[in-house]
């Protein structure tokens, strides 16, 4: 029967095992160390301890004059027992030079043979040796007697291993408790630190920790948003692969503060904001995103989760979708005058008038003729094209002319395929909805204007050329114009003077020629109306800027 598969420790857990398996081994040889240590200098104690009772009994007078009594044993044998109680060491044998003991802790061993050696002591020499003898293995020495110059006796001392054991048994003892004491103490702190490390976790192993950062990688640089983290003190703790591309940051942005960035203030000012915001939309260089920041609440410091949408596509599309629709209406326009013309020429001809009529219908045709001529032949790019037709009958419906400068020239071919029809249309576009919004302001508004303009029709001028390398696309309107205040802002997002929900027109024609290498000035034109002019490079890109002059 196979047993069944156990799961996978935690990674807390794996940890407490091997702490504490480090601990142990760390008591365990501080234990060896202590006891090998211990044992030698117990030892090395107890040979000095001997020696000294040794070289002391040898050394004294009264061993001297008893040995030359008819009976040593008789009076040494008590001497050497009080001598040995005294020390605490196990034995004391004095000796005759031949080794027949004198004295001996079992009386019944005195008259016997020594048992050890003598011979280095019969020399003159103390020496210390581990031998058996009669009370098992012991650390010994023997040192001899003189009388002047010749030896007349040995005396020997020693102490058993055993009692040398037990007395590194006994400090062991002590050392073992504080071993163990120790080893708990590690061990409860090892469990304190893994049982905190275990909630961090979520009682996860390593393999799992590691399987749950693989995906978390993976899901950070697959997500098309854009993903950044904040900590408390607004720095960059995380940001994937398309918060970077949105931003137009550089790989070392992590660590740095927001306001380090060189982001735009909006932008700056949105992400470094405590409060929550929700789907603010805010242009970069290149980019128009849409913002959400979501405050971290809870665990040890706060931040703030930012999301980053790119509206820019988004943004293109629905300026086509108002452009196509203010066609739409255009049309619808046109067809209702169509229809009211062709009546006035039907009448004018069922009344007999028909030379009236046909002047009337030529003079129509002859109109509108002309203003597609103009256009279709200096303009051969025809996007562009559509565009000034399209915005011609917009203009028309609101009362405005619009009309082609006589200078406008782009021949066929001369527009590079770098540059994306979409930004002529943003670019364009924008700035002739602005300017028919100026023109027609004075016209239906009451708007006070100078009074060379009083006497003229609301009119917007579009030149459109290459020249120098350059495509200059310029629009001028009759309208009231930009004061010299409101100059530095004019392309600032959310800048109108038409009420909430506009002002982003001019921005992202700042933004569509800055991405083209080009540059935006405001002027003012002829009639005393705003004048636009942008400069996009027709070979290579260079880093584009805005100059606004009054």
């Amino acid at each position: 029967m196979r047993l069944p598969r156990t799961l996978p420790r935690s990674l807390a857990g794996q940890l407490f095992a091997m702490q504490a398996l480090l601990v142990a081994a760390v008591v365990a040889g501080c234990a060896f160390f202590a006891y090998a240590s211990g044992r030698s200098q117990a030892e090395e104690t107890a040979a000095r301890q001997v020696r000294a009772a040794a070289l002391a009994m040898a050394g004294s007078p009264s061993v001297r004059e008893a040995i030359r009594t008819p009976d040593p044993s008789a009076v040494l044998q008590p001497y050497a027992e009080k001598v040995r109680e005294d020390t605490g060491i196990a034995f004391v044998t004095i000796m005759d030079p031949e080794g027949v003991r004198w004295t001996h802790p079992d009386t019944s061993q005195i008259g016997r043979s020594f048992i050890g050696h003598t011979e280095r002591a019969l020399l003159g020499e103390t020496f210390e040796e581990t031998y058996t003898g009669t009370l098992g293995p012991s650390i010994r020495v023997v040192t001899p007697v003189h009388d002047g110059d010749r030896i007349i006796g040995l005396v020997s001392a020693g102490i058993t291993v055993e009692r040398v054991s037990t007395q590194v048994r006994e400090q062991l003892g002590a050392l073992g408790t504080a071993a163990g004491a120790a080893l708990a103490l590690g061990a409860l702190g090892t469990y304190v630190i893994n049982a905190r490390l275990r909630r961090h976790t979520h009682g996860m192993n390593a393999g799992e920790l590691s399987r749950m950062h693989t995906y978390h990688e993976a899901t950070l640089h697959a997500v098309r948003e854009g993903l950044i983290m904040l900590d408390g003190q607004r720095r960059v703790a995380l940001i994937n692969d398309a918060g970077r591309e949105l931003l137009g940051l550089a790989p070392g942005s992590v660590g740095r503060r927001i306001d380090e960035l060189a982001l735009p203030a909006p932008l700056t000012g949105a992400l470094l904001a405590s409060e929550p915001r929700v789907d603010e939309v805010h242009l970069t260089a290149e980019r128009v995103i849409v913002v959400n920041t979501s405050p971290v609440v809870g665990g040890e410091r706060r931040g703030t989760v930012v999301t980053l949408r790119d509206h820019t596509e988004l943004q293109a599309l629905s300026g086509e979708l108002d452009s196509e629709r203010g066609f739409t209406q255009a049309l619808r326009s046109q067809a209702h005058e169509a229809a009211n013309r062709l009546h006035t020429v039907v009448s004018l001809i069922e009344l007999g008038r028909v030379e009236e009529a046909v002047e009337f219908a030529t003079a129509e045709l002859e109109l509108a003729q002309v203003l597609t001529d103009r256009v279709v032949g200096a303009v051969a790019e025809p996007v562009l094209a559509a565009l000034l037709l399209g915005k011609a009958a917009q203009a028309n419906e609101r009362g405005v002319e619009l009309v082609l400068a006589e200078d406008s020239l782009i021949d066929d071919g001369a527009l590079p395929s770098s540059l994306a029809p979409r930004d002529l249309v943003t670019i364009l576009g924008n700035l002739i909805d602005n300017a028919v919004d100026a023109a027609s302001e004075t016209t239906t508004a009451g708007v006070p204007v100078p009074a060379q303009r009083t006497a003229t029709r609301a009119l917007v001028t579009v030149t459109a050329r290459t020249e120098s390398g350059e495509l200059l696309l310029r629009v001028a309107d009759t309208g009231a114009g930009i004061g010299p205040d409101d100059a530095d802002e004019v392309f600032r997002r959310g800048w109108t003077t038409h009420g909430t929900g506009r002002g982003l027109g001019l921005a992202l024609v700042r933004q569509a020629a800055h991405r083209n290498g080009g540059t935006v000035t405001l002027g003012r034109a002829p009639g005393g109306g705003a004048e636009f002019t942008v400069r996009l490079p027709l070979a290579g890109r260079t880093a584009g800027t805005e100059v606004a002059a009054p």
